[in-house]
């Protein structure tokens, strides 16, 4: 299960963001997950409790805001949103398509103390 790393990595985020800020307690991490990342967001939320124990960020809530996957259709020259790869444009069929979002996951907004 990668989401527990992910969850350490976002942990050792906010660990260096309290020391850069001087904040004491983070009460809610907000995380933007793309549909073509390949993170499951029910994991992530259960490992997210279990590493942030005991940690500056125990006890806080994970708000998980989800995007959609996009690509470029090089057929009809559109941009066009997909739930999944190798999926056909949803305007032509085409199966020529360019991944341009949805795989990225970010730390997108903390609220602290």
């Amino acid at each position: 299960m990668h989401e527990m790393a992910l969850c350490e990595g976002i942990i050792g985020i906010v660990e260096e963001e309290a020391r850069k800020r001087s904040f004491l307690r983070v009460k809610a991490v907000c995380l933007e997950i793309g549909a073509l990342s390949h993170v499951a967001p029910d994991a992530m939320q259960f490992c997210f409790e279990a590493v942030a124990a005991r940690t500056i960020a125990q006890g806080a809530r994970l708000e998980i805001i989800a995007t959609p996957g996009t690509a470029w259709c090089m057929a009809c020259s559109q941009n066009v949103e997909i739930k999944q790869r190798y999926e056909p444009c949803p305007s032509c069929g085409s199966y020529q398509l360019q991944v341009t979002g949805g795989e990225e996951m970010r730390v997108k907004e903390l609220e602290v103390d």
